[in-house]
Protein backbone atom coordinates (compact mmCIF):
# COMPACT_ATOMS: atom_id res chain seq x y z
CA UNK A 1 0.00 0.00 0.00
CA UNK A 2 1.50 3.33 -1.06
CA UNK A 3 2.07 6.09 1.44
CA UNK A 4 -0.21 9.12 1.45
CA UNK A 5 1.39 12.19 -0.13
CA UNK A 6 1.56 15.47 1.81
CA UNK A 7 2.45 18.75 0.09
CA UNK A 8 3.90 21.50 2.31
CA UNK A 9 3.73 25.08 1.01
CA UNK A 10 6.47 27.20 2.57
CA UNK A 11 6.87 30.74 1.23
CA UNK A 12 10.33 30.76 2.82
CA UNK A 13 13.02 28.65 1.18
CA UNK A 14 16.07 26.91 2.59
CA UNK A 15 18.13 29.85 1.40
CA UNK A 16 16.15 32.18 3.67
CA UNK A 17 17.00 30.01 6.69
CA UNK A 18 14.39 31.76 8.84
CA UNK A 19 11.92 30.50 11.40
CA UNK A 20 9.27 29.64 8.82
CA UNK A 21 11.69 27.53 6.84
CA UNK A 22 12.88 25.77 10.00
CA UNK A 23 9.25 24.94 10.79
CA UNK A 24 8.56 23.58 7.31
CA UNK A 25 11.69 21.47 7.08
CA UNK A 26 11.25 20.08 10.59
CA UNK A 27 7.61 19.12 9.90
CA UNK A 28 8.71 17.43 6.69
CA UNK A 29 11.22 15.30 8.61
CA UNK A 30 8.59 14.34 11.18
CA UNK A 31 5.99 13.43 8.57
CA UNK A 32 8.36 11.35 6.46
CA UNK A 33 8.23 8.67 9.14
CA UNK A 34 4.76 7.86 7.82
CA UNK A 35 4.10 9.75 4.57
CA UNK A 36 5.63 10.96 1.33
CA UNK A 37 6.38 14.67 1.61
CA UNK A 38 7.05 17.44 -0.89
CA UNK A 39 7.97 21.01 0.03
CA UNK A 40 7.47 23.85 -2.44
CA UNK A 41 7.03 27.57 -2.23
CA UNK A 42 3.60 27.18 -3.88
CA UNK A 43 1.04 24.52 -4.56
CA UNK A 44 1.27 24.41 -8.39
CA UNK A 45 -0.97 23.55 -11.30
CA UNK A 46 -1.29 19.98 -12.52
CA UNK A 47 1.59 20.13 -15.00
CA UNK A 48 4.05 21.40 -12.42
CA UNK A 49 2.71 19.10 -9.73
CA UNK A 50 3.37 16.09 -11.97
CA UNK A 51 6.93 17.26 -12.52
CA UNK A 52 7.66 18.04 -8.87
CA UNK A 53 9.95 15.57 -7.18
CA UNK A 54 8.72 14.33 -3.78
CA UNK A 55 11.23 15.05 -1.05
CA UNK A 56 11.36 11.66 0.62
CA UNK A 57 13.81 10.55 3.24
CA UNK A 58 16.66 10.09 0.77
CA UNK A 59 16.28 13.73 -0.31
CA UNK A 60 15.97 15.14 3.19
CA UNK A 61 19.38 16.68 3.40
CA UNK A 62 19.31 20.35 2.75
CA UNK A 63 16.17 20.74 1.68
CA UNK A 64 16.37 19.37 -1.67
CA UNK A 65 12.69 19.53 -0.92
CA UNK A 66 12.39 23.12 -2.03
CA UNK A 67 11.13 21.95 -5.34
CA UNK A 68 10.57 25.15 -7.22
CA UNK A 69 9.10 28.63 -7.02
CA UNK A 70 6.04 28.33 -9.25
CA UNK A 71 3.40 31.04 -9.13
CA UNK A 72 -0.22 29.94 -8.89
CA UNK A 73 -1.82 33.32 -8.45
CA UNK A 74 -2.91 33.24 -12.08
CA UNK A 75 -5.00 30.11 -11.71
CA UNK A 76 -8.73 30.33 -12.28
CA UNK A 77 -11.29 27.97 -10.77
CA UNK A 78 -11.68 26.24 -14.17
CA UNK A 79 -7.96 25.89 -14.82
CA UNK A 80 -7.13 24.65 -11.34
CA UNK A 81 -9.92 22.09 -11.41
CA UNK A 82 -8.92 20.37 -14.65
CA UNK A 83 -8.62 16.59 -14.48
CA UNK A 84 -5.15 15.36 -13.65
CA UNK A 85 -3.80 13.71 -16.80
CA UNK A 86 -0.48 12.82 -15.19
CA UNK A 87 0.20 9.37 -13.83
CA UNK A 88 0.41 10.71 -10.31
CA UNK A 89 -2.64 11.54 -8.25
CA UNK A 90 -2.78 14.91 -6.49
CA UNK A 91 -1.46 15.06 -2.94
CA UNK A 92 -3.70 13.78 -0.17
CA UNK A 93 -3.19 16.78 2.13
CA UNK A 94 -1.95 20.34 1.74
CA UNK A 95 -0.11 22.00 4.64
CA UNK A 96 0.36 25.75 4.17
CA UNK A 97 2.54 28.03 6.24
CA UNK A 98 1.41 31.66 6.43
CA UNK A 99 -2.21 32.67 5.83
CA UNK A 100 -1.41 35.64 3.58
CA UNK A 101 1.68 34.51 1.69
CA UNK A 102 0.27 31.04 0.98
CA UNK A 103 -3.26 32.31 0.29
CA UNK A 104 -3.11 31.73 -3.47
CA UNK A 105 -1.93 28.15 -3.02
CA UNK A 106 -4.58 27.37 -0.43
CA UNK A 107 -7.29 28.94 -2.59
CA UNK A 108 -6.21 26.96 -5.68
CA UNK A 109 -6.12 23.76 -3.63
CA UNK A 110 -9.58 24.37 -2.16
CA UNK A 111 -11.10 25.02 -5.58
CA UNK A 112 -9.44 21.98 -7.16
CA UNK A 113 -9.84 19.44 -4.36
CA UNK A 114 -12.86 20.03 -2.14
CA UNK A 115 -12.62 16.39 -1.05
CA UNK A 116 -9.01 16.67 0.19
CA UNK A 117 -8.10 18.37 3.47
CA UNK A 118 -5.83 21.30 4.19
CA UNK A 119 -3.99 22.51 7.27
CA UNK A 120 -2.82 26.08 7.85
CA UNK A 121 0.04 26.92 10.21
CA UNK A 122 -0.39 30.48 11.47
CA UNK A 123 2.69 32.67 11.79
CA UNK A 124 3.25 35.73 13.94
CA UNK A 125 2.52 38.19 11.13
CA UNK A 126 -0.69 36.25 10.43
CA UNK A 127 -1.94 36.48 14.00
CA UNK A 128 -0.79 39.92 14.99
CA UNK A 129 -1.26 41.81 11.72
CA UNK A 130 -2.58 40.13 8.58
CA UNK A 131 -5.77 38.39 9.71
CA UNK A 132 -7.12 41.71 10.95
CA UNK A 133 -6.52 43.65 7.73
CA UNK A 134 -5.82 41.35 4.79
CA UNK A 135 -8.68 39.76 2.83
CA UNK A 136 -6.48 36.94 1.48
CA UNK A 137 -5.38 35.96 4.98
CA UNK A 138 -8.98 36.08 6.19
CA UNK A 139 -10.07 33.81 3.33
CA UNK A 140 -7.33 31.35 4.23
CA UNK A 141 -8.69 31.04 7.75
CA UNK A 142 -12.06 30.02 6.37
CA UNK A 143 -10.77 27.66 3.68
CA UNK A 144 -8.40 25.58 5.79
CA UNK A 145 -9.87 22.46 7.37
CA UNK A 146 -7.56 22.80 10.38
CA UNK A 147 -5.53 25.62 11.89
CA UNK A 148 -2.39 25.32 14.00
CA UNK A 149 -1.11 27.85 16.50
CA UNK A 150 2.42 27.65 17.84
CA UNK A 151 1.46 28.86 21.32
CA UNK A 152 -1.87 29.19 23.16
CA UNK A 153 -1.96 32.99 23.43
CA UNK A 154 -2.83 32.97 19.73
CA UNK A 155 -6.41 31.99 20.63
CA UNK A 156 -6.89 35.51 22.00
CA UNK A 157 -6.68 37.08 18.54
CA UNK A 158 -8.30 34.27 16.56
CA UNK A 159 -12.07 34.61 15.94
CA UNK A 160 -13.97 32.42 18.39
CA UNK A 161 -15.81 30.66 15.56
CA UNK A 162 -12.50 29.17 14.41
CA UNK A 163 -11.39 27.77 17.77
CA UNK A 164 -13.04 24.39 17.22
CA UNK A 165 -10.79 23.60 14.24
CA UNK A 166 -7.65 25.02 15.88
CA UNK A 167 -4.89 23.14 17.71
CA UNK A 168 -1.71 24.24 19.47
CA UNK A 169 1.51 22.47 18.50
CA UNK A 170 4.64 23.79 20.15
CA UNK A 171 7.70 23.77 17.93
CA UNK A 172 10.76 21.89 19.08
CA UNK A 173 14.52 21.55 19.01
CA UNK A 174 16.89 18.81 20.14
CA UNK A 175 18.34 19.44 23.57
CA UNK A 176 21.93 20.63 23.79
CA UNK A 177 23.97 19.88 26.87
CA UNK A 178 23.90 23.18 28.78
CA UNK A 179 26.92 24.90 30.20
CA UNK A 180 27.35 24.83 34.00
CA UNK A 181 24.84 27.04 35.78
CA UNK A 182 27.48 29.12 37.57
CA UNK A 183 28.64 32.37 36.03
CA UNK A 184 32.15 31.00 35.69
CA UNK A 185 35.27 32.96 34.93
CA UNK A 186 34.63 33.67 31.27
CA UNK A 187 36.14 36.87 29.95
CA UNK A 188 32.96 37.86 28.12
CA UNK A 189 29.31 37.44 29.03
CA UNK A 190 27.73 37.07 25.63
CA UNK A 191 24.13 38.11 25.09
CA UNK A 192 22.94 37.09 21.65
CA UNK A 193 20.07 38.11 19.44
CA UNK A 194 19.20 35.72 16.62
CA UNK A 195 17.07 36.97 13.75
CA UNK A 196 17.37 38.66 10.41
CA UNK A 197 17.50 42.44 10.37
CA UNK A 198 13.92 43.42 9.62
CA UNK A 199 11.46 45.71 11.32
CA UNK A 200 9.28 42.98 12.84
CA UNK A 201 12.28 41.80 14.89
CA UNK A 202 13.04 45.35 16.12
CA UNK A 203 16.83 44.95 16.07
CA UNK A 204 17.30 48.65 16.84
CA UNK A 205 16.27 48.04 20.45
CA UNK A 206 19.13 45.54 20.80
CA UNK A 207 21.55 47.94 19.13
CA UNK A 208 20.49 50.84 21.34
CA UNK A 209 20.89 48.67 24.43
CA UNK A 210 24.58 48.27 23.55
CA UNK A 211 25.12 51.93 24.38
CA UNK A 212 23.34 51.60 27.73
CA UNK A 213 24.75 48.39 29.20
CA UNK A 214 27.16 49.02 32.08
CA UNK A 215 28.50 45.51 32.75
CA UNK A 216 32.08 45.58 31.45
CA UNK A 217 32.02 41.91 30.44
CA UNK A 218 28.88 42.28 28.31
CA UNK A 219 29.16 41.51 24.63
CA UNK A 220 26.01 41.86 22.53
CA UNK A 221 26.16 39.58 19.52
CA UNK A 222 23.63 39.73 16.71
CA UNK A 223 23.31 36.79 14.30
CA UNK A 224 21.17 37.27 11.22
CA UNK A 225 21.24 38.48 7.64
CA UNK A 226 20.37 42.00 6.54
CA UNK A 227 16.94 42.24 4.92
CA UNK A 228 16.63 46.03 5.18
CA UNK A 229 19.46 48.36 4.04
CA UNK A 230 18.76 50.92 6.74
CA UNK A 231 19.03 48.28 9.47
CA UNK A 232 22.23 46.93 7.94
CA UNK A 233 23.67 50.44 8.08
CA UNK A 234 22.53 50.82 11.69
CA UNK A 235 24.19 47.52 12.67
CA UNK A 236 27.44 48.56 11.02
CA UNK A 237 27.35 51.97 12.69
CA UNK A 238 26.61 50.44 16.09
CA UNK A 239 29.48 47.98 15.77
CA UNK A 240 31.83 50.83 14.79
CA UNK A 241 30.86 53.01 17.74
CA UNK A 242 30.35 50.40 20.48
CA UNK A 243 32.94 47.69 21.02
CA UNK A 244 30.42 45.66 23.02
CA UNK A 245 28.21 45.10 19.95
CA UNK A 246 29.05 42.66 17.16
CA UNK A 247 26.96 41.84 14.11
CA UNK A 248 28.01 38.48 12.69
CA UNK A 249 25.57 38.35 9.80
CA UNK A 250 23.85 35.11 8.81
CA UNK A 251 25.37 31.85 10.06
CA UNK A 252 24.42 28.22 9.35
CA UNK A 253 21.79 26.86 11.69
CA UNK A 254 24.10 24.39 13.47
CA UNK A 255 26.78 27.03 13.99
CA UNK A 256 24.16 29.43 15.36
CA UNK A 257 22.98 26.87 17.91
CA UNK A 258 26.54 26.22 19.09
CA UNK A 259 27.13 29.95 19.44
CA UNK A 260 23.84 30.30 21.34
CA UNK A 261 24.80 27.51 23.74
CA UNK A 262 27.82 29.51 24.91
CA UNK A 263 25.81 32.64 25.70
CA UNK A 264 24.85 33.95 29.11
CA UNK A 265 21.39 34.80 27.75
CA UNK A 266 19.46 35.36 24.53
CA UNK A 267 17.49 38.52 23.80
CA UNK A 268 14.39 38.56 21.61
CA UNK A 269 13.12 42.06 20.89
CA UNK A 270 10.38 41.23 18.36
CA UNK A 271 7.26 43.30 17.80
CA UNK A 272 5.28 40.18 16.82
CA UNK A 273 5.93 36.45 17.05
CA UNK A 274 3.72 33.45 16.41
CA UNK A 275 5.95 31.14 18.44
CA UNK A 276 9.62 31.97 18.05
CA UNK A 277 11.99 29.13 17.13
CA UNK A 278 14.83 31.00 18.80
CA UNK A 279 13.08 30.85 22.18
CA UNK A 280 12.76 27.09 21.85
CA UNK A 281 16.38 26.68 20.85
CA UNK A 282 17.56 28.82 23.76
CA UNK A 283 15.42 26.94 26.27
CA UNK A 284 16.56 23.58 24.92
CA UNK A 285 20.19 24.72 25.27
CA UNK A 286 19.76 25.87 28.86
CA UNK A 287 20.11 29.56 27.94
CA UNK A 288 17.79 32.06 29.67
CA UNK A 289 15.71 34.40 27.52
CA UNK A 290 15.21 38.15 27.83
CA UNK A 291 12.02 38.78 25.86
CA UNK A 292 9.92 41.69 24.68
CA UNK A 293 6.59 41.63 26.50
CA UNK A 294 4.32 40.61 23.63
CA UNK A 295 1.58 38.01 23.39
CA UNK A 296 3.57 35.54 21.32
CA UNK A 297 6.48 35.51 23.76
CA UNK A 298 4.18 35.15 26.77
CA UNK A 299 2.53 32.19 25.07
CA UNK A 300 5.94 30.51 24.87
CA UNK A 301 7.43 31.42 28.25
CA UNK A 302 4.36 31.85 30.48
CA UNK A 303 2.80 34.86 32.15
CA UNK A 304 4.88 34.44 35.32
CA UNK A 305 8.22 34.53 33.52
CA UNK A 306 10.60 37.06 35.09
CA UNK A 307 12.56 38.02 31.98
CA UNK A 308 10.24 40.38 30.09
CA UNK A 309 10.94 44.00 29.18
CA UNK A 310 8.54 46.52 27.59
CA UNK A 311 8.50 46.40 23.81
CA UNK A 312 10.99 48.83 22.29
CA UNK A 313 12.48 49.85 25.67
CA UNK A 314 16.26 49.65 25.16
CA UNK A 315 16.99 50.98 28.65
CA UNK A 316 14.87 48.24 30.24
CA UNK A 317 16.60 45.60 28.12
CA UNK A 318 20.01 46.98 29.06
CA UNK A 319 19.04 46.83 32.73
CA UNK A 320 18.05 43.16 32.38
CA UNK A 321 21.31 42.40 30.58
CA UNK A 322 23.30 43.99 33.40
CA UNK A 323 21.23 42.10 35.96
CA UNK A 324 21.57 38.67 34.36
CA UNK A 325 25.33 39.14 34.08
CA UNK A 326 25.90 40.46 37.58
CA UNK A 327 23.17 38.77 39.62
CA UNK A 328 23.67 35.01 39.73
CA UNK A 329 20.41 34.49 41.62
CA UNK A 330 18.45 36.19 38.83
CA UNK A 331 20.33 34.16 36.22
CA UNK A 332 19.46 30.95 38.03
CA UNK A 333 15.82 32.03 38.42
CA UNK A 334 15.38 32.57 34.68
CA UNK A 335 17.25 29.41 33.83
CA UNK A 336 15.05 27.39 36.18
CA UNK A 337 11.90 28.90 34.66
CA UNK A 338 13.13 28.01 31.18
CA UNK A 339 14.02 24.48 32.30
CA UNK A 340 10.40 23.95 33.42
CA UNK A 341 9.22 24.79 29.88
CA UNK A 342 11.79 22.61 28.13
CA UNK A 343 9.67 19.45 27.93
CA UNK A 344 7.02 21.36 25.95
CA UNK A 345 9.59 21.90 23.20
CA UNK A 346 10.87 18.31 22.86
CA UNK A 347 10.91 16.95 19.27
CA UNK A 348 9.03 13.80 20.25
CA UNK A 349 6.17 15.91 21.65
CA UNK A 350 5.90 18.03 18.49
CA UNK A 351 6.07 15.00 16.21
CA UNK A 352 3.41 13.10 18.14
CA UNK A 353 1.02 16.07 18.09
CA UNK A 354 1.60 16.69 14.37
CA UNK A 355 1.15 13.06 13.37
CA UNK A 356 -2.04 12.77 15.40
CA UNK A 357 -3.52 15.85 13.74
CA UNK A 358 -2.50 14.76 10.23
CA UNK A 359 -3.78 11.22 10.77
CA UNK A 360 -7.14 12.60 11.89
CA UNK A 361 -7.39 14.84 8.84
CA UNK A 362 -6.55 12.07 6.43
CA UNK A 363 -8.87 9.53 8.02
CA UNK A 364 -11.80 11.78 8.85
CA UNK A 365 -15.08 9.99 8.14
Amino acid sequence: MSKAHIWIVSPASARANNGNWQSASRWARFLRSRYRVTISQHWPDEKTAAAARPADADADADDAAVVRDTAVRGLTPHASARPNHSSEAPPDLLIALHARRSAASLDAWTRAHLDRPSLLLLTGTDLYRDIAIDADAQRSLQQADALVLLQPAGYDVLPAALHAKTSVIYQSAPALKPLPASAGARRHADICMIGHLRSEKDPLTFMHAAALVSATSARLIHIGGALAPELEAAAQATAASHASYQWLGALPHAATRQRLKRCRAMAITSRMEGGANVIIEAVRAGVPVLASDISGNRGMLGDDYAGYFPLGDAAALAALIDRIIEDDAYYRQLRAQCDVRSALFAPEAEQAALLELVDNLLHKT
